[in-house]
């Protein structure tokens, strides 16, 4: 009997240290929220759930300091035209960020959304039925207290790209932030994210796709090292929709990334994927849940980690096929390239199917550089490090190439380059 007492203490210790918002139309939602979290109880040590990752740090009453990390890199996509949108410690910046018109969106903040808006039917929906069949406590934590997000409707394919940047600047701020998406019929968004954020981050993003609607996203976390985050993503596809997400992270002590996608619609496409580059101090969690409920869809989950000198990666990953879901084409792969025999991959993949006219596979591997590989690149003339750095890269590739913009796929893969050199052993 103790550990559930001691989780139930845990829990209500946290949620004493919040605040939860109050008025508005968001109020049910957040209170509905609340009674979930404090019935579930925030995750545990014991929790099968989290049985590669310790969530502690995640959950403690207090945020775990974690240090400013000053650069003088240039900003992440910023030479790429788009609307930017700055939360500072999890606090919206009004003068960093554009003005929030952008032809074929319309864009509200959380905070300032008034009773009668798109967003009532949405914000916390997704993320409830995300909790079956596995409970995601930290995502409700998030749907209850959120302080502010933004609200995105796009009823046509705006000119460029939302870009959503999270600085910290504050070693102690602890951070909830909730974003909804509405993508109607026939439109295109992409967003953008990139940032530290706080020491401690909790962000949920709902994406909504209607028919023939497209969803793209392509995050980066890093480089600060001492960053705790948890986020969510949760996405509903309608009839030939398409949703496409990629995660970049380098560095940080914790991170842990859920997906969850429901292809609702037929003939729908939903690509997942993500690559991190890992060293020292280093956990990366990626858990992903996609369930197939329509004729002929499409899913792919890619995810590649770099590990070195005793950092840890981890994947979990399901694809869950319906009776009805015929025609479904499931396709899992998660990788990771070890560069010392200290580090560590631990990797969960999974299928669940109940049609019998389907095309599912998935696998997990975990190795060292190719010693073959290396001294070819060598024998060309090639030092060792950069020779490395080049298989790496190569390593990365198929995550990176599920990008659909080639001026983003670049940017990633500079970025990565970058990171590769300053941790390069000559």
């Amino acid at each position: 009997m103790a550990a559930p007492l001691v989780k139930q203490d845990a829990t209500q210790a946290r949620l004493d240290a919040l605040d939860l918002p109050t008025g508005g139309w968001s109020t049910p939602a957040r209170q509905d929220a609340l009674a979930r979290v404090q019935n579930m109880g925030l995750p545990h040590a014991r929790d099968e759930y989290w049985k590669y990752t310790k969530p502690a740090t995640l959950v403690d009453a207090t945020a775990p300091k974690a240090a400013v990390y000053e650069t003088d890199e240039a900003p992440m996509f910023g030479d790429i035209d788009r609307l930017k949108i700055v939360f500072v410690d999890g606090v919206f910046d009004a003068d960093a960020s554009d003005d929030l018109s952008l032809e074929g969106i319309t864009i509200d903040r959380l905070s300032d959304a008034k009773d009668i808006h798109w967003a009532k039917d949405l914000y916390g929906a997704l993320e409830v039925k995300g909790q079956d069949p596995v409970e995601r406590p930290l995502a409700a934590l998030n749907t209850a207290f959120a302080s502010d997000g933004v609200l995105i409707h796009a009823t046509k394919t705006p000119s460029k790209p939302v870009n959503l940047i999270y600085k910290h600047q504050s070693d102690s701020s602890d951070a909830i932030l909730h974003h909804v998406v509405k993508v109607d019929s026939g439109a295109s968004l992409t967003v953008l994210e990139n940032g530290p954020a706080a020491a401690r981050f909790n962000k949920c993003l709902e994406v909504d796709i209607a028919d023939g609607g497209a969803f793209h996203h392509v995050r980066t976390q890093g480089r600060d090292h001492e960053r705790r985050a948890a986020t969510h993503m949760f996405a509903r596809l309608g009839t030939e929709s398409t949703f496409k997400s990629f995660t970049m992270t380098v560095n940080g002590v914790l991170t842990r990334n859920e997906c969850v996608i429901e292809l609702t619609g037929d003939d729908a496409v939903a690509h997942i994927a993500g690559a991190c580059m890992g060293d020292g101090d280093f956990h990366h969690d990626d858990t992903v849940f996609i369930t197939h409920d329509a004729v002929n869809c499409e899913s792919r989950q890619v995810f590649k980690k770099v590990l070195r000198n005793g950092a840890t990666g981890v994947f979990q990953g399901k694809i869950l096929v319906k009776p009805d879901a015929q025609k479904t084409d499931g396709y899992q792969i998660s990788q990771s390239l070890l560069l010392d025999e200290d580090s560590q991959f631990l990797a969960k993949p999974e299928l669940e199917i109940y049609a019998d006219d389907v095309a599912c596979s998935h696998g997990s591997t975990s190795g060292a550089i190719d010693e073959d590989a290396l001294f070819y690149l060598q024998s060309r003339g090639i030092p060792h490090s950069i020779a490395q750095d080049l298989l790496v890269l190569s390593f990365l590739a198929e995550a990176v190439d599920e990008i659909e913009d080639e001026a983003l796929q670049e940017e990633i893969l500079t970025r990565a380059e970058a990171w590769l050199s300053r941790h390069r052993k000559d």
